[in-house]
């Protein structure tokens, strides 16, 4: 599928430039805050691994040429790391014989795209080895997707470490598809992330399908009578028999849905004019309406005028989230393989 350009003519491309070019100085001025306030620095590796986001990025570009479906997975790998134990890698590590880690975990079953940070990985020990940590690697990973997917860079801080643990039962700090407002603002919040960063970071949802069992109590079990009238009312009747069409049970755990039917493959703000429809496919899409500030926002990107305003804020929520209690300096180890402590 050919990936959607931006709607934008020339004329005002360049009427907005010089605003985009104050913006972008903006953001990197407040990356580089606050990644020296995490321990964080913009040129981490200039010295021990200058090529290490020259060697991501081409990487990353064959690994979509092929599966360009990866796009939203990997942004997903790095946002379920950074709400468990932080931004440390502890996504990857494979479970034990005395321990089942977090990708075994329920909510982390259904993630895809460990063989290609693996991949990178590999490229980069060759290059230099023992330096780029693996929790580095999956935040300059998500970053090239969304930009390959036609989305908006930003700056990445390095210097991250990755952890030696990682359990399954901590995976409860993920905000579930299920999720209603207030648990969401609690799981967000306990990661120093706001109203703000949570409709923004929601826009992800963008990229990527879901496999029919993440929403299927939607449309056949919303309050667990398990009847075909116990329906989701947050839902657009419409769009519900579409997608009882396609997740033809409760059960289904196979058959995948386009989280941003039409453009999954594209970063843009269509998203929005989704859940303004009462089309997002997540009962916690449909929760971004019940409050006003998230309401607001959300209404606001559906116009289709403020795109630009859109991938400056994710931009911004981006970096605030790849700060999320990162390791630095001694703590932790730099793996030689992802999927495995030293």
């Amino acid at each position: 599928m050919a990936m959607a350009s931006r709607p934008l003519n020339n004329s005002v491309k360049v009427m907005r430039m010089p605003a985009l070019i104050i913006a972008v100085a903006v953001l990197v001025s407040a990356a580089a805050s606050g990644a020296m306030a995490a321990g964080l620095e913009m040129e981490f590796y200039s010295k021990t691994c200058p090529q290490v986001e020259e060697i991501v990025r081409e990487e990353m570009v064959k690994i979509l040429k092929v599966a360009p479906t990866l796009a939203g997975p990997l942004l997903r790998l790095h946002f379920h790391d950074c709400f468990v134990r932080g931004c440390d890698g502890s996504v990857l590590l494979d479970s034990t014989a005395n321990n089942t880690a977090e990708k075994d975990a329920t909510p982390n079953l259904t993630l895809r795209g460990f063989g290609s940070v693996q991949r990178i990985k590999d490229k980069l020990e060759k290059a230099c080895p023992g330096t780029v940590s693996c929790a580095d690697i999956l935040a300059l990973m998500a970053r090239d997707a969304v930009v390959l997917a036609r989305g908006p860079s930003w700056p990445v801080a390095l210097g991250r470490r990755d952890g030696r643990i990682s359990i399954a039962n901590e995976t409860n700090q993920l905000p579930p598809p299920t999720s209603n407002f207030t648990r969401l603002v609690q799981l967000f919040a306990a990661k120093g992330l706001g109203l703000k960063d949570l409709v923004v970071l929601s826009g992800g949802h963008t990229l990527g399908t879901a496999h029919c069992n993440l929403f299927s109590d939607r449309l056949y079990n919303f309050t667990g009578s398990n009847n075909a009238a116990d329906v989701d009312p947050a839902l657009d009747r419409a769009y519900l028999a579409r997608l009882r069409s396609r997740c033809r049970s409760l059960a289904d755990n196979t058959t995948l849905s386009e989280m941003d039917p039409g453009s999954f493959l594209s970063f843009d703000a269509s998203y929005y004019r989704l859940v303004a429809k009462r089309r997002g496919l997540f009962h916690s899409d449909a929760e971004l309406l019940s409050d006003p500030v998230t309401r607001a926002y959300v209404e606001r990107q559906a116009t289709g005028l403020f795109a630009d305003e859109f991938f400056r804020d994710f931009t911004e929520s981006m970096v605030k989230m790849g700060s999320v209690d990162v390791l630095t300096g001694a703590q932790g180890e730099i793996r030689k393989k992802c999927y495995l402590v030293n």
